[in-house]
């Protein structure tokens, strides 16, 4: 477990992956191949593969559960139930992240219902009224002489692996995830000063469609102008993308319409103008930072065509008139409403609707759409994976 590390008021600085990618951005994108590929349409419409793809991917390795901002006093805790578990993320007195399986270890109830943030230092269970504190320890029981012989300190509430790192919150549903990835990317959020934000809407999607359709939605840039013609589609140059790996995570840049030449591109502010940095994260999760705020979206699959979407938006402080509250308003109803439900995901479900017809065996990829493959077969290589 870590914790995020201060905010400060130095200006905030892009990181040098960050930075190489602009300057690659500013230069007309990076070349494309010229070869085209393809995904086959079972990876998204064989049930079997997608019990293969929950065993070894969401039940084995490290996933964004929540952004920090949703925590952000000490005595705090969420429940968690869309991976399947019944999980509850706190913060406990000392400001320090936990992830427990949301069960009382007297008789396995559920200990905190609903899915809405609660604040108290001390979590009760509704059966017995077992007490334990936020950093999982079991405080106290009634009548404690009906249990001759207790160990407290053993009671406890059962603790998964978790990290918090650049204003996201982690968790691994076993021991020995490798958290290195996610700590790299922690560098990159720092630089959005992501751990300094706060939270101002939260809202989950049902999406009738495989998770990695909408992944691959936010993996290439051919649909930017078409898709998004009537939202955000004219903000930006067709096709001018860049993008590299950080550990098994995606990181893309996608060219504005302002010219970029005398921007200082070392001024994450001023970079934020000119281009926009999407990080599209294994197994699956997006996090899209916009010019003043951001969006953390992680796909929870329950099923190989339905997946749930929890959507986050971060700004940098909260709202301290009606005029920035209206204008961070607007900002949330046309990126979680308009681009991603009614454009992202709408387009995810109508290309399930059509896979499931059988009249696609393979998806073909362009030149645009490199990310795509590069992703799949990262996921692939996860797979084989002992």
């Amino acid at each position: 477990m870590a914790t995020a590390s201060p905010t400060t008021n130095m200006p905030l600085r892009p990181t040098a992956g960050q930075l190489a990618l602009a300057c690659q951005v500013a230069s007309g994108g990076q070349p494309r191949r010229s070869e085209t590929s393809s995904v086959p349409a079972s990876v998204y419409t064989d049930p079997a593969h997608f019990a293969r793809e929950k065993a070894a991917l969401y039940e084995r390795m490290p996933q964004i559960l929540v952004p920090s901002a949703l925590l952000p006093e000490p005595g705090m805790a969420v429940p968690h139930d869309a991976t399947g578990r019944p999980l509850l993320v706190t913060r406990d007195a000392e400001g320090a992240a936990h992830v427990f399986l949301n069960v009382c270890r007297h008789r396995g109830t559920r200990l905190v219902e609903g899915s809405e943030v609660v604040c108290s230092k001390r979590l009760v269970c509704p059966y017995h009224a077992w007490t334990y504190a936020v950093d999982g320890r079991l405080l106290a029981l009634p009548r404690p002489d009906a249990f001759p012989g207790l160990d407290k300190s053993a009671m406890g509430l059962v603790e998964l692996p978790s990290l918090e790192a650049g204003g996201i919150i982690w968790f691994a549903p076993r021991e020995g995830a490798d958290f290195s990835g996610s700590r790299a990317l922690g560098e990159d959020l720092y630089a959005f000063g992501t751990a300094g934000h706060t939270l101002f809407r939260r809202k989950t999607h049902t999406v009738r469609a495989n998770w990695k359709l909408i992944v691959d939605a936010f993996l290439e840039s051919y649909h930017v102008t078409r898709l998004h013609a009537a939202t955000i589609g004219p903000f930006f140059k067709d096709g001018v993308t860049a993008g590299d790996m950080i550990g098994p995570f995606t990181r893309s840049a996608v060219g504005r319409l302002e010219e970029m030449a005398g921007v200082d591109l070392g001024d994450m502010a001023a970079l934020r103008r000119v281009v926009t940095f999407a990080y599209q994260l294994v197994p699956g999760a997006l996090i899209i930072p916009s010019p003043d705020y951001i969006n953390v979206m992680t796909m929870m699959p329950q099923a190989h065509d339905l997946t749930l979407v929890e959507d986050f938006m971060l700004i940098p402080e909260p709202p301290a008139t009606d005029k920035a509250r209206a204008h961070w308003e607007k900002s949330w109803a046309l990126l979680d409403g308009g681009v991603f439900a009614s454009e992202d995901f709408r387009a995810a479900e109508l290309g399930q609707q059509g896979l499931e017809s059988g009249a696609v065996r393979e998806l073909l990829l362009g030149a645009m759409e490199t990310g795509i493959r590069a992703y799949h077969e990262t996921l692939q290589a996860e797979l084989a994976r002992p």
